[in-house]
């Protein structure tokens, strides 16, 4: 062009701008400013300023804002808003206020960027104030309230504000009905959560995904999952956001099969997950101890590059720690480039879970070393580490620096771990002593893991104190009952037996009947004791006496001290013979390739002949066996096992 205006300058500038090309636009201002030109517009401003929070380039915004000063445009409203908008993005409230003061003639848009600043930035009070000064508002700027309260814990603000805006008769779009009601979901208000649908519905934003996406979530978070799958298959159109929510959903659910089901689904609908969907999944996965198809979304994320977000890799390292493969969760944290207080805390779990106290205790020591603050979760890690090994004074050091050192207030999980580390040690009088100095009651785990402790030891005075807590706090827990049992068989008072058998009966309490699994082939195999409806019921009872007579001659004595009832010892061996995980052994031995360690899940606590039972086989057999029981890991290899007989 011969000649090029104002007008030609601010054409390019937008056009660039307006094609994601935020590079070139800027080179082309300061060539507009090199060339001279001596009229520069509130248009050529205003885009400079949105480009500039656009790249977060301060630099850039601060040599516009003097040019904009130098030709006196600051007070124009239009130069004005990207002004504040800009300087607020980039968190600086005291020049963003000042710019929004020097605008002569403010109007609602101008409030409304002011409001985003302060609720963008965490200044509530601030927000108010403006909010409640503004003689003009839209519902822009109710929905930037709301948002912003939401957003910054302030949620039953929010949904009061909704309510004043209702009966204000302000319209709501989707991005205020996705702010109420992740407000909903945060308070669990679910009431509040099923009256905002019935409202959607009515207004007919029932079929807009980002809605449906949040009500997906609010249902999730307030435990109503089947509501929320209603909602989700309901849905006629689904982006990824949605897919993850339900993936989400399911997982904070414990319904983790459902996740990973969904995760299939997604695939076979070509959605391409992030690292979040991905990260979920393998959580999912690793809820329920599923290596095969954790292994599987490793392989993918690997294939994926997405191994390289920390979501993903953390998650990672989970499964592998609550699989029991230890091993492979410490050499995939040595592979990440840079951890956060959840890879160190789910190392450290992994250690502790598998029962690998001075491991768990030294990567605990290292994460203090490199500058990461521990929180809960690591904690109740290292005291359960301390509790399996019996390292009382440590596990009360670690306790007290986590109230004195790191400010954390202690929860149930922690005051079980502390109850756990004294009883388990046989020091019963300290951990009554502990429990009746606790700030509040022990939940129902707390008084369980006392009354277990209390069987161990043969303790029937505290055992009873336990027991009848534990009834009284949940009269329909079988484990009070049943532990009670316990110490008094041990002690052969059949009477006492007889009593607590019939006062299960007459309270309609039911023991939880033990259960074994293994999965092999792409099949899951369920065992029961003494079961024979499985298709090799007379190989795998076959091969269970093949390996008792060669667990004779290496001088098996079975522990009939778990049996319950008053029968003769050979019908206590009888019953022990056939306890569900010895048959998933069994079962495991015939079919799983000699290279492949044996996985075995228990719905309960293993029972002290399965765990001498077990260690004489992994070393006959030469194969490696781990037990997931309804506690921990117990990893079986060469006749040991990794809890080092105390769990």
């Amino acid at each position: 062009m011969p000649e090029r205006d104002c007008i030609s300058w601010n054409s390019v500038i937008s056009g660039y701008a307006s094609r994601d090309l935020p590079e070139k636009a800027i080179d082309t201002f300061k060539l507009m400013l090199r060339e001279g030109c001596a009229v520069l517009s509130r248009v050529t401003f205003s885009t400079m300023l949105v480009l500039a929070s656009a790249v977060a380039s301060a630099t850039l915004g601060v040599q516009v804002h003097c040019l904009v000063t130098k030709h006196g445009l600051g007070s124009h409203v239009f130069v004005g808003s990207p002004l504040v908008d800009m300087y607020s993005k980039a968190g600086f409230l005291a020049q963003a206020l000042l710019a929004f003061n020097e605008v002569d003639e403010k109007n609602v848009v101008l409030h409304n960027t002011m409001l985003m600043g302060f609720l963008r930035c965490g200044m509530i009070e601030e927000s108010k104030r403006l909010f409640a000064g503004m003689r003009v508002k839209d519902s822009i700027s109710w929905t930037t309230m709301v948002t912003g309260l939401s957003q910054n814990g302030c949620e039953l603000e929010a949904l009061c504000l909704v309510n004043k805006m209702r009966y204000a008769s302000i319209n709501m779009d989707q991005y205020t009905f996705g702010s109420v009601l992740t407000a909903c979901g945060a308070l669990a208000a679910l009431d509040q959560g099923k009256q905002t649908h019935a409202f959607i519905i009515r207004t007919h934003f029932d079929d807009n995904v980002f809605v449906g996406s949040a009500l997906v979530d609010m249902y999730s978070k307030c435990r109503s999952i089947r509501l929320a799958e209603s909602v989700f298959r309901g849905m006629k159109v689904k982006n990824l956001v949605t897919w993850t929510a339900m993936l989400v959903g399911y997982g904070q659910n414990d319904c983790s099969e459902e996740a990973v089901r969904t995760f299939l689904q997604l695939q076979r609908d070509n959605i391409k997950p992030d690292d979040f969907a991905m990260g979920s999944t393998i959580s999912s996965c690793a809820n329920i101890a599923s290596l095969e198809e954790g292994t599987q979304l490793h392989c993918r994320s690997v294939v994926s590059g997405q191994i390289s977000f920390m979501t993903v890799s953390n998650s990672l390292v989970t499964l592998y720690g609550k699989c029991g493969n230890v091993e492979d969760a410490h050499g995939l944290f040595d592979e990440m480039t840079e951890w956060d207080h959840v890879s160190w805390t789910a190392l450290v779990a992994a250690y502790a879970q598998i029962g690998k106290a001075k491991e768990t205790i030294v990567m605990f020591e290292r994460m203090l070393t490199s500058g990461i603050k521990p929180d809960r979760v690591t904690f109740i890690a290292v005291l359960s580490a301390c509790s399996r090994a019996a390292m009382v004074e440590k596990g009360h050091a670690y306790f007290n620096s986590m109230v004195n050192d790191y400010q954390i207030a202690p929860l149930a999980e922690h005051y079980t771990c502390m109850i756990d580390l004294l009883s388990r040690a046989g020091r019963l009088a300290e951990a009554e002593d502990f429990i009746k100095r606790m700030p509040f009651p022990p939940d129902a785990i707390g008084w369980a893991t006392f009354l277990s402790s209390c069987r161990v030891h043969g303790n029937i005075k505290m055992a009873k104190w336990a027991a009848d807590s534990l009834i009284e706090l949940d009269p329909q827990n079988p484990a009070s009952y049943v532990l009670l049992l316990n110490v008094h068989a041990a002690n052969k008072n059949w009477d006492e037996v007889a009593r607590i058998r019939k006062l299960m009966r007459v309270t309609g309490v039911k023991k939880e009947p033990g259960c074994s699994w293994i999965k092999y082939n792409n099949k899951v195999h369920v065992f029961s004791a003494d079961d024979q409806s499985h298709p090799d019921s007379v190989k795998i009872y076959a091969e269970l006496e093949n390996l008792g007579l060669k667990m004779d001659k290496e001088g098996y004595s079975p522990d009939t001290s778990s049996v319950l009832h008053d029968v003769t010892e050979v019908e206590k061996r009888l019953m022990l013979s056939h306890h569900s995980e010895k048959l998933a052994i069994a079962f495991a031995l015939i079919y799983m390739p000699k290279e492949l360690p044996i996985r075995v899940f228990k719905n309960l606590r293993v029972c002290v002949d399965c765990h001498n039972a077990t260690k004489l086989i992994s070393r006959i057999t030469g194969r490696d066996i781990l037990v997931r029981d309804a506690v921990r890991f117990h990893k079986f290899s060469n006749g040991l096992c990794s809890c080092g007989d105390f769990w």
